[in-house]
C-alpha cells in the first residue's frame, strides 16, 4: 500500500494495469489498496476513460512525520530489539537503514543521548542466527488474514519435500525467532502451521472463508510445535502447579494435562499432573527434571529412568567428595 502512494506520488495518472504490475498483484487487490488508502484519508481520485486509472488530488503530500523524544526513543529501540530477536525481513540491513533515516532528522543532542542509550543496551540473550521471511511472503500472508481470503502456498518441508497447497490462514505468530502461519487446509479438512520461511511463494485465490470463533493462533502454534513428531515420546506425572511446571517447560515443549487421573499413579491425584513432550534427545531433561524440584513419576519411555540415576549418581559423588587439601593438584 505504501508502495502504491509513492507511486502515486510521483505524478499523473496511473493505469490499474500499470500500478498491478509494478506491484506484483492483480487488479482487484489494487482497487483494495485503493480503498485502504481513502480510508486514511488520502484523496485518491478514479479516472475513467480509455487512458483511465488512479492519481492523487493536485497539491496532495504526505506530512511531514513528526516524533517527540519518547517516541524517536521508541522507535529506534523497536528496530533494535527486532533485529536482535530476529523479527526484521528480507535483510538484517532494512532495519539499520530504517535507523539511519530517522537518526538523519533528529536533533544533535537527542541524536546523541539515544546513541548512548542503544550503544549501553544489552540483551540477556545473544542474538542467533535466524532464518526470515521474505517481505512480500509475510505482507501477502498478512493481507490474506486479515480480509479471509485463502491463498495457495508453495512450500519445502524440512525433509526438502515441495509441495503447494491451499489454505485458510487464521493468523500469523512470532516466536523464538521465527514466523508461523497457522489456519485451516481445505484439501484434507485439518488445522496446520507452517513456517513463512519455508514458503517460497504466496497467492491470494479467490472466495472467502470464516475463522473459527476463539481461534487463539498463537496457542495453536504453542501446541503444534510441542506435539510435533521426534524421536522420543516422553510422558512425565509430575506434582505441582502448571505455573512452577511451565517455568522450567514451556508450552512449545510440553502440554500438560490438569488433573491426571487415578489410574496414572498409585501416588494419589492430588496435585498431580501429566505431562507431554516429544523430542529429539533425552539427555538434557534429567537436568530440567532435576531444577524443578517437584516429586516425578517417569511413565516412558524407560531409557528416561536411566538417565535420571546417572545424573543423581553423578550428583551424590559430587556432594561427597571433600576439598583438597592446599596445594593439592586436582586431576
Amino acid at each position: 500500500m505504501l508502495t502504491l502512494l509513492e507511486l502515486l506520488q510521483s505524478g499523473g495518472t496511473r493505469t490499474m494495469a500499470e500500478l498491478a504490475d509494478r506491484l506484483g498483484v492483480d487488479e482487484r487487490t489494487v482497487r483494495r489498496y485503493v480503498d485502504h488508502l481513502v480510508d486514511l484519508d488520502v484523496p485518491v481520485e478514479s479516472v475513467r476513460g480509455r487512458y483511465g486509472g488512479y492519481r492523487l488530488a493536485p497539491g496532495y503530500r504526505v506530512p511531514p512525520l513528526m516524533l517527540s523524544d519518547d517516541e524517536a526513543l521508541a522507535v529506534l529501540l523497536g528496530l533494535v530489539a527486532g533485529r536482535r530477536s530476529g523479527l526484521t525481513t528480507t535483510t538484517g540491513t532494512a532495519s539499520e537503514t530504517a535507523a539511519a533515516k530517522i537518526r538523519r532528522v533528529l536533533p544533535g543532542r537527542l541524536a546523541r543521548r539515544l546513541d548512548t542509550v542503544i550503544e549501553s543496551l544489552a540483551f540477556t540473550a545473544p542474538p542467533g542466527e535466524f532464518v526470515i521471511p521474505e517481505s512480500r511472503v509475510l505482507l501477502s500472508i498478512a493481507d490474506a488474514v486479515r480480509h479471509h481470503r485463502p491463498i495457495s502456498i508453495r512450500y519445502t518441508a524440512a525433509d526438502g519435500r515441495r509441495s503447494e497447497r491451499t489454505l485458510h490462514p487464521y493468523g500469523l505468530v512470532a516466536h523464538s525467532g521465527r514466523w508461523y502461519v497457522t489456519g485451516a487446509d481445505p484439501g484434507i479438512g485439518e488445522e496446520r502451521t507452517f513456517r513463512l520461511d519455508r514458503i517460497a511463494d504466496a497467492r491470494t485465490l479467490p472466495g472467502s472463508f470464516e475463522p473459527p470463533a476463539g481461534f487463539d493462533p498463537a496457542q495453536r502454534v504453542l501446541s503444534a510445535l510441542a506435539t510435533a513428531p521426534y524421536r522420543h515420546e516422553v510422558v512425565l506425572l509430575i506434582q505441582g502447579t502448571v505455573e512452577q511446571i511451565r517455568a522450567r517447560l514451556p508450552a512449545s515443549v510440553a502440554t500438560v494435562e490438569e488433573p491426571a487421573s487415578a489410574r496414572d499413579t498409585d501416588c494419589g491425584t492430588e496435585g498431580w499432573l501429566r505431562v507431554e513432550l516429544r523430542v529429539e534427545r533425552l539427555d538434557w531433561l534429567p537436568p530440567v527434571l532435576a531444577s524443578l524440584d517437584r516429586p516425578f513419576v517417569i511413565e516412558r519411555p524407560d531409557e528416561l529412568r536411566g538417565l535420571v540415576a546417572a545424573l543423581a549418581d553423578r550428583l551424590a559423588a559430587s556432594a561427597r567428595r571433600t576439598p583438597p587439601a592446599p596445594g593439592t593438584v586436582v586431576p
